[in-house]
């Protein structure tokens, strides 16, 4: 059914793959933005995740390059496949949770905080390093579950609008709210920044946005749910190029 479900949208009747990332919805002038590292105001915060890398912490005083070395190497590709299956967790996590369990686990420090500064630096700046690469989310047996409770979440109607996930983007893509182009919810440039933020924001403060917007009850940062969703909607973009750190308005 996923499969299935996911090819109806992604092709047209002549077989080609209709997907388009949220950045072919933009204004000229939005897309300049992206384009230049010199004007993404988000590169402030992958210079931030750059030092942040190389800085110790916790009890146990060591940085994320003692382990990993050179994020240009060993990083690439790596957020392009998250959220991705965790033994410990025994269910897929994404990158936000695996970088958190590594500064508990190796570092022996605090997580950090939903949306903070840190986070976010760390996450634009590993993402970076899979930028051009394609979205390539695995799913095997033990994946399948949350994937397609991920799927259910796209597709139920929430809130007091009664609105799902779909009928915005996927029935009214390209069409406009409040101004702003509705895209297909193809997340390739998470974390981004947003205009309308003036900062940098994770995929789940924009999902929580979404279910504020409908009159539903977000969930909390990190939740199953949540997860889940991010799953699906990067397993329906896969194939697609990561753009991180993308600009929205």
């Amino acid at each position: 059914m996923l499969s299935v479900a996911a090819a109806a949208f992604a092709h047209g009747a002549e077989g080609l793959d209709t997907r388009r990332s949220g950045y072919e919805f933009m204004s000229a002038e939005t897309r300049a933005m992206q384009d230049d590292d010199l004007l993404n105001p988000a590169m402030l915060w992958v210079l931030d995740g750059e030092a942040l890398w190389r800085q110790k912490a916790g009890t146990n005083q060591s940085a994320c390059a003692d382990c990993h070395g050179d994020a240009a190497g060993s990083m690439k590709g790596v957020a392009a496949r998250y959220p991705a299956w965790d033994d410990r967790a025994r269910r897929p996590i994404n990158l936000q949770q695996r970088i958190n369990a590594c500064r508990v686990s190796r570092q022996g420090a605090e997580p950090f905080a939903d949306e903070s500064r840190e986070v976010l630096a760390l996450l634009a700046y590993v993402g970076r390093q899979s930028r051009g690469m394609p979205i390539e989310i695995a799913v095997d047996a033990r994946v399948e579950p949350f994937l397609k409770s991920g799927r259910e979440l796209f597709f139920r109607r929430q809130g007091q609008l009664n609105l799902a996930c779909t009928q915005c983007h996927d029935e009214y893509s390209g069409k406009k709210l409040a101004g702003i182009p509705i895209p297909q919810a193809h997340p390739t440039g998470y974390p981004i920044y947003r205009l309308e933020w003036q900062s940098v924001g994770s995929l789940q403060r924009r999902l929580r946005n979404c279910m504020n917007g409908i009159r539903a009850q977000p969930y909390a940062y990190g939740a199953p749910e949540f997860v889940d969703l991010e799953l699906y909607l990067l397993w329906r973009a896969r194939g697609m190029k990561v753009e991180t750190p993308a600009v929205r308005p």
